[in-house]
């Protein structure tokens, strides 16, 4: 049976040593906007959440604004949101991708030719 292939876009964005933003972390985020919380996020994506918080500690601290904040809780308890900068965050990295992808479809095509079936 034929290996399945997948070409994936890995950008990593570094402010200093920190890596400001990349897959993972555009992926916590996205995660985050579904559930509406970190927990929640980390579970879907089968990491600790420490693991997650600290990914979006790093991107709060990178940004000039946080992209993610709490919500004030009530009777069910707060919860996690997207702030506008996540929001474009995201948009922008996954339009990137998208970029990215169409810029090199021909090369990729090439690419996967030379590849063993």
């Amino acid at each position: 049976m034929p290996k399945e292939v997948e070409v994936k876009f890995r950008l990593r964005i570094t402010r200093g040593d920190d890596i400001a933003v990349g897959p993972g972390k555009i992926d916590v985020l996205a995660a985050i906007a579904r559930t509406g919380s970190i927990t929640s996020a980390a579970k879907e994506l089968g990491m600790s959440y420490r693991r997650a918080w600290l990914l979006v500690d790093t991107m709060n601290r990178c940004f000039k604004s946080p992209v993610v904040e709490a919500e004030a809780g009530g009777r069910s308890g707060g919860g996690t949101a997207l702030t506008p900068v996540g929001i474009e965050a995201v948009r922008r990295y996954r339009r990137i991708e998208r970029a990215a992808a169409k810029a090199g479809a021909a090369d990729i095509r090439a690419f996967l030719a030379l590849l063993a079936r």
